[in-house]
């Protein structure tokens, strides 16, 4: 992968990270939807700011990705994405506080050795 693809699917993977934050934030400013306040909460949306960023970053990334696309091929560039993965879980364990355990570790070393070997091949 040469590295002006390298760097679209850094900005992509890195766009849709950053948006997954975002929306978890404005999230937890939403609160927990329940049936009887869903129309509501799925209405407030549009005033959450944090929301509406995430959003941005997600349709961001989609435009990267397509450009990323042009470049490559699916089966590297779509295995390659779930980079994004690793990073989201890092960002939940010091942002947010989430626990890591154990058999999250393996598997996020399973995604990293994957997208190694997809992305290496010639």
């Amino acid at each position: 992968m040469a590295l002006s693809e390298l760097s679209l699917l850094l900005i992509s993977v890195l766009a849709g990270v950053f948006g997954q934050f975002f929306l978890k934030m404005g999230a937890v400013k939403l609160g927990k939807v329940q049936i009887d306040n869903a129309l509501t909460h799925i209405l407030s949306i549009i005033t959450i700011p944090e929301l509406l960023i995430g959003l941005t970053c997600y349709a961001l990334g989609a435009i990267v990705y397509i450009l990323l696309l042009t470049r490559v091929n699916l089966s590297i560039a779509a295995p390659a994405i779930s980079l994004s993965y690793i990073c989201s879980v890092f960002l939940g364990h010091f942002w947010f506080r989430e626990s890591i355990v154990f058999p999250q570790i393996i598997g996020l070393a399973a995604i990293s050795v994957g997208v190694i070997l997809v992305v290496s091949h010639k």
